[in-house]
């Protein structure tokens, strides 16, 4: 007896162990996960369902295949949630989908028409996506679509903003249509609405009201539509609604239209010679200033003077690295008006005034100051003792001619 016992109960546990897994067959053209529940058969092309899938799946992807028809075929899984038969040749949504449906993808179809008996009594959908085909009308129930948060009806052919969309819808994308219209009274009980896409569309108004009850909107996008910006009887309320609201308006209407505004001056234009302008602003600082007593020593018709601070510092933009350096001084007599005291010493009183102009660029330009600097500067001479005489150009090529045979002896 206790034998028996025992092949009964160890039949049973084979039973409940492999009879499930002889049951849940995974069709030989698809993917399957999750006790054979999560279906993959994409990509396959498929023209009719394979043989063997559950009753009882809850994921069934039928995307990138040739299905032309699947009406009242999908209606036996009544624990579907998922579904999805995007990139197909579909005319239109299956008819008869089971009503266990959370999401349906059907994007990139031949759908022309959003018929309401398409997706009538779907109580427990919550996504629905018809982008990228030909809807040309959508007609929805609201009172059968009480769980629908998304929709999605871009890139299709609509002219006019489908009506009686489900109260508690969150998100809309009607982007990438033929959209020209808003209905009376479309928009007014979507109180729970906080993504609207409009644009790439034909609106060139908005109607008054149109927005006003869509009191939790968060995001709407109106860029690249053809906006009658020059309207004054049409156009006002949408940038009036615009400049109000509190959502994050993403392309907002005619804002790339010229608006009238206090003229700004000219800016001045850039003079050209900077260094006059310095020569200028020294000559007018000299001026200014009351005449020094200058005392200059004459050695052999050299003047030596002290450096003083510099009068007038222009910049000019950096020259190039392949320009060379050069320097010139140029000796300049003032009148001898500030001199007249030294006139008995010196004879014609003469004020020297050196002007140093620096250009160019050398090779190593890193160690020099990178500026263009055009000083200006008065020369003052010292007291001085004894006079040193200074030898003459003459006299220091003599010497030069003397040493030379010396050192070509010493060679």
């Amino acid at each position: 007896m206790e034998y028996q016992i025992l092949n009964t109960s160890t039949c049973l546990l084979v039973l409940l162990v492999f009879i499930p897994t002889g049951l849940g067959i995974c069709p030989s053209s698809c993917k399957c996960s999750g006790n054979d529940r999560n279906v993959d058969c994409s990509g396959r092309n498929l023209t009719v369902l394979p043989q063997g899938l559950q009753d009882n799946l809850t994921y069934l992807n039928l995307s990138f295949n040739q299905f032309v028809d699947l009406d009242h075929q999908l209606t036996r899984f009544t624990n579907l949630r998922t579904l999805d038969i995007s990139n197909n040749w579909l005319k239109n949504v299956p008819a008869h989908l089971p009503k266990s449906l959370w999401e349906l993808y059907a994007t990139n179809n031949n759908i022309k028409v959003l018929q309401k008996l398409d997706t009538a009594y779907q109580w427990n959908l919550r996504v629905l996506d018809v982008s990228r085909n030909m809807v040309e009308r959508a007609v929805l129930i609201n009172n059968t679509l009480s769980s629908l948060k998304f929709l999605n009806l871009s890139s299709n052919k609509l002219w006019t903003v489908p009506t009686n969309m489900p109260y508690n819808i969150e998100t809309v994308d009607l982007s990438n249509n033929f959209l020209s219209q808003i209905l009376p009274g479309t928009l007014v009980r979507l109180q729970h609405l906080t993504s609207l896409y409009l644009h790439n569309n034909k609106f060139s108004y908005i109607p008054d009201k149109a927005f006003d009850q869509l009191s939790q909107l968060q995001v709407i996008t109106l860029y690249n539509n053809p906006w009658s910006c020059g309207d004054n009887q049409t156009i006002p309320y949408v940038l009036q609604w615009v400049q109000g609201t509190g959502a994050r308006v993403v392309g907002a209407p005619c804002a790339e239209q010229p608006r009238p505004g206090p003229s700004s001056a000219p800016a001045p234009a850039l003079d050209s010679s900077p260094i006059i302008k310095g020569t200028k602003a020294a000559d007018r600082e000299a001026s200014a200033a009351p005449p020094e007593p200058t005392k200059v020593t004459k050695t052999h018709k050299q003047f030596k003077a002290e450096a003083v601070p510099p009068l007038a510092t222009q910049r000019q933009p950096f020259p190039g690295p392949q320009e060379a350096t050069a320097t010139r001084t140029i000796l300049v007599q003032a009148s001898a008006e500030g001199n007249a005291s030294l006139a008995p010493a010196t004879g014609a009183s003469t004020t020297p005034m050196t002007l140093s102009i620096t250009s160019g660029m050398p090779t190593k330009y890193s160690k020099l100051p990178q500026s263009t600097t055009a000083t200006f500067r008065k020369e003052e001479a010292t007291p001085s003792a004894p006079e040193a005489r200074v030898p003459s150009r003459a006299s220091r090529w003599h010497w030069r001619l003397l040493w030379l045979p010396l050192l070509h002896a010493l060679a």
